[in-house]
């Protein structure tokens, strides 16, 4: 498939899905068929074809031979939510609750970005993995982080396989102080689109963190690439000031009962959404 047939396909399945996704196709609606699709849109059976076969990928529709395309009925379950007020709350929990595949673990000498960004000197090397992070069987996260190597010795590729990386930093006596991180957007190259299960060129939420200590020195960089249709990101937030200073600010909740056990901020806040609320 070329790049303009390529183009052509996800612009078709992109409308399709946003029809599905805002409700104007409901459960159960049958799409028209590949002939209506084509000429109303412009494009070849083929072209109309591989949009309907992403869109039955997705689990957005239903392909019946000799009866047509339906769309599908939701599967109830609920995107993973991160709670970026509360960012490094329940991260064991989630790490436990949550599947993880380890897909690489070396040392290497960083990207010069990263390098600074950790306080690295020339030469360094970072403990570097690529993990890929799922909730009920569907991958939602892929998760590129350096750790300086003097703190990546203290466990192995086993350990960071089976326990969540904030344990084993903590585990060597390193304490996750403060971070500053930064979302963005971006389209899924080939490796993060296999590794999520969806189409080269996906649109897909971008996160960069950089983790310190108490003492300001960086203790992990994570770059993590999130399926949208999988993961939203949450922030409370509450009046504060007066008159023309009044403004919005996040607030943090401090009290009431423990959250699910999947809440943890984007990778350190990754919770189902649930319609409960905590209490007062």
């Amino acid at each position: 498939m070329d790049a303009v047939e390529s183009s052509k396909t996800h612009r078709l399945y992109l409308l399709l899905k946003e029809r599905i996704q805002t409700g104007v196709l409901a459960p159960g609606d049958r799409l028209p068929g590949e002939p209506s699709l084509a000429a109303t849109h412009g494009l070849s059976r083929v072209t109309v074809r591989r949009a309907l076969d992403g869109l039955s990928r997705d689990g957005l529709v239903t392909r019946l031979p000799g009866a047509g395309t339906f769309v599908s009925e939701p599967n109830g379950r609920p995107p993973v939510v991160a709670d970026l007020a509360n960012m490094f709350a329940h991260l064991v929990a989630m790490g436990r609750a949550t599947k993880v595949r380890l897909l690489s673990f070396a040392y290497v000498v960083p990207p010069p970005a990263i390098a600074a960004a950790l306080g690295l000197g020339p030469g360094e090397r970072t403990q570097a993995s690529l993990r890929v992070r799922s909730f009920d069987d569907v991958p939602f996260s892929y998760l590129a982080t350096h750790v300086p190597e003097r703190i990546g010795v203290t466990y192995s590729e086993g350990d960071l396989a089976n326990r969540p990386l904030l344990e084993l930093l903590e585990r060597s006596g390193v304490v996750a102080d403060r971070a500053e991180q930064t979302i963005s957007a971006t389209l899924a190259g080939p490796d993060a689109a296999a590794a999520l299960g969806v189409e080269i060129g996906s649109a897909l939420i971008a996160l960069t963190r950089v983790v310190r200590d108490g003492e300001g020195r960086g203790i992990e960089h994570l770059s993590a690439l999130y399926r949208p249709d999988q993961h939203a990101f949450r922030m409370e937030l509450v009046r504060a000031g007066d008159g023309e200073d009044r403004h919005w600010r996040p607030t943090t909740r401090v009290k009431g009962p423990a959250a699910h056990p999947n809440a943890t901020g984007s990778e350190a806040n990754e919770r189902p959404k649930t319609r409960q609320r905590r209490k007062p």
